[in-house]
């Protein structure tokens, strides 16, 4: 597999304040990457470092293959479109005039693709209208559009959907869906809003103290999370007998627990258990969310 972004060891202190402990993670090209942690785990400071805003203590990253000890790090850097926090926007200029004053700053030769990816964003229609007069959505959108300016290869968003209402989330995820399918753009997304990010991210990271605890693709993640009954009964074996004839997955647990997958016709297998004097004890429907998977990963408590 293809990495834009790999980290090893990381460490980065504050002071007496760990904020990364020996960080690692891996990146895909063309990936969604969801970096889920608590406020405060350790997200923004890794984010701080890949942009070069921050060096680290020890250990190293590697963008597109280039060591951040190496001399062309920082003309890597300019591969990556970044929103850390919140949205440099010059509040008393237009939409346009932002963003040719980001040209202005990246030394960009012309303007010539700010309309295109004004209109990627949905603020082709904004005029006159001064940021400070935008809704946050749109503010966001427009941080989004600044940190396409250069056109990127990846795109590092911290906490994109923090304080949107809900058409504001919905108008977030459909642009970085639509920015990672037809551009092509990597994407980084730093979140602590677990319900919005899953539909989204195709790999997760979990941090927490400023260590990465679980990577896993969203095809793994769905199938450890996914629905599943536990069934209680007297005769397991009568049981798998007839779950291998209905064609369900099932894994036996002990002599009277099985987990089964799948949705179940319990009228049906309740019946043909009965006639092989079986008897059913419990039934019990589960099916794990991404908020439970985490909070089991970090070891219990809510998520800030």
């Amino acid at each position: 597999m293809e990495y834009v972004l790999t980290a090893n060891h990381l460490c980065k202190n504050y002071k007496h304040f760990k904020a990364l402990n020996d960080f690692s993670m891996h990146v895909p090209k063309g990936a969604i990457y969801g970096f889920v942690g608590k406020n405060g785990a350790g997200k923004t400071t890794l984010i701080r470092l890949i942009c070069g805003l921050q060096k680290p203590a020890s250990g190293e990253y590697m963008l597109y293959g280039t060591k951040n000890t190496d001399s062309r790090i920082l003309e890597t850097q300019k591969r990556i479109g970044a929103v850390v926090e919140t949205p440099s926007v010059y509040q008393n200029m237009t939409a346009e005039e932002n963003m040719r004053e980001q040209y202005y700053l990246r030394g960009l030769p012309d303007f010539h693709d700010i309309p295109d990816i004004l209109k990627l964003v949905g603020l082709e229609d904004t005029g006159k209208k001064k940021a400070k007069d935008f809704s946050l959505g749109m503010r966001q959108r427009l941080g989004i559009a600044i940190a396409l300016a250069g056109k990127p290869d990846m795109l590092i968003l911290d906490e994109p959907t923090n304080g949107l209402d809900p058409q504001g989330i919905i108008e977030i995820r459909e642009l970085i869906l639509k920015l990672n399918r037809e551009q092509q753009i990597t994407v980084l997304i730093s979140s602590h809003i677990l319900d919005e990010l899953s539909k989204l991210a195709t790999h997760y990271g979990f941090i927490d103290k400023g260590t990465m605890i679980k990577e896993i693709d969203a095809k793994e993640l769905e199938r450890v999370c996914k629905k599943y009954t536990e069934l209680k009964v007297t005769d397991t074996a009568a049981l798998a007998s007839e779950l291998d004839q209905m064609g369900l997955q099932y894994e036996i647990q002990s002599d009277i627990q099985a987990m089964i997958y799948g949705e179940i016709p319990i009228f049906d297998l309740t019946l043909a258990l009965a006639k092989k004097n079986c008897r059913v004890i419990s039934i019990h429907e589960h099916e794990e969310s991404l908020e439970s998977y985490y909070i089991n990963l970090v070891g219990g408590g809510k998520h800030e």
